[in-house]
């Protein structure tokens, strides 16, 4: 068998192979909620949540692949394979069908508020194992931490 060696101990090599994967998982499934949202999205303010959604599963795809790569360049190989993502991937999503462009606000707001907290203990894991992919989760948690106030924002003024 054919196979890409480590720089890692095996100890770090675990608590990273484990932070890449979910990693992984969490961005591919936000470009695939974001697209969901993006072809079913009605409402007012269509063309700006539209456009936003466009900007947020860029990223995320984008961050996916350097995830990925990261991975791979550590030999830990990612699995981006749909069965993965649909068992593993547990952010919320919008509903089926037409979703009102508040609904989809508030859905990315919760799904991208998720990723975060998870990233953001992610961060903390890989500290010691490997700091050259903390380094690499604390960009993306700066992305997705963007992302999420600028759908935020789509949601004022509130009324609450």
């Amino acid at each position: 068998m054919t196979e890409v060696k480590s720089t890692l101990p095996d100890a770090a090599r675990q608590v990273t192979r484990d932070a890449l994967q979910s990693t992984l998982v969490d961005l591919l499934g936000i470009s695939l909620i974001g697209k969901q949202a993006h072809w079913n999205i009605v409402g007012p303010r269509f063309r700006s949540v539209h456009l936003q959604l466009d900007e947020v599963v860029a990223a995320a795809r984008d961050f996916a692949d350097t995830a990925a790569e990261r991975a791979a360049a550590l030999g830990l190989p990612p699995d981006g394979r749909p069965e993965t993502i649909a068992s593993a991937f547990t952010l919320p999503g919008p509903k089926d069908g037409w979703v009102r462009d508040n609904e989809v606000v508030e859905v990315m707001v919760q799904a991208l508020d998720a990723a975060v907290a998870r990233l953001r203990e992610r961060i903390e894991a890989t500290e010691k194992a490997d700091p050259v992919t903390q380094d690499l989760l604390i960009t993306i948690t700066a992305e997705l931490e963007k992302q999420r106030w600028m759908f935020d924002a789509e949601n004022w003024p509130r009324e609450d």
